[in-house]
């Protein structure tokens, strides 16, 4: 498939995206990347409260961090967005939990529900390299208890007839320690260093 067939085919793909409403218990609107076509993809979790008025992916505070942990690779936020495909497990803002602080939590049905989403963007874009950021989407390609078994390692996982690399990252929330102290704060930078030196992100930029 030439790049233009697969730009005009996640055009397409993200319009319909746009109009789901399968969840009744999701808040509106669905949130999206710009349509890159580069073999490269990163999957958050969900959308927070705040990505519905900027109407893009990361696009609030965690996303600030985000995008420092990328400029430290040498891309900034501009470039990143343009040529990395910005999944996420779900794609509508999940709302804040009732029970404690944060988002809720989208439950297994939400999650499969806009998984068919997200397999047809496997199919579209042929990723080469996903970076899942955050523990709900590292484990959509991984079985892990702690995010130190998966952080500064390279991982290779089957979707479909796709053979793909995951790189994993801690979510850069600001309510997170993680990754501000040993050993996540050293495992971080190993995993930046994989994506650095990733055939697909050289390829990219």
């Amino acid at each position: 498939m030439s790049q233009t067939t697969s730009l005009q085919r996640l055009i397409q793909h993200q319009q319909q995206l746009s109009q789901c409403t399968l969840c009744p218990d999701m808040i509106a609107p669905v949130i999206v990347g710009e349509p890159s076509t580069s073999a490269v993809m990163s999957v958050g979790q969900a959308p927070g409260i705040h990505e519905g008025k900027v109407q893009r992916p990361f696009g609030w505070t965690a996303g600030k961090t985000l995008f420092q942990w990328f400029e430290s690779i040498g891309v900034d936020e501009k470039n990143y967005r343009q040529q990395v495909y910005m999944a996420a497990v779900c794609r509508c803002f999940p709302g804040k939990n009732l029970k404690g602080s944060g988002d809720r939590i989208p439950n297994k049905q939400e999650i499969k529900t806009c998984s068919r989403w997200l397999q047809q963007e496997y199919q579209i874009i042929q990723p080469q390299l996903i970076i899942p950021i955050g523990k709900l989407a590292i484990a959509q390609y991984l079985e892990f208890k702690l995010l130190v078994n998966v952080v500064g390692k390279q991982h290779s996982v089957q979707r479909g007839e796709i053979s793909v690399d995951i790189i994993p990252l801690p979510h850069p929330s600001g309510l997170s320690t993680w990754f501000r102290k040993a050993p996540g704060k050293t495992l971080l930078q190993d995993a930046l260093r994989l994506i650095q030196q990733h055939p697909a992100w050289k390829k990219a930029f």
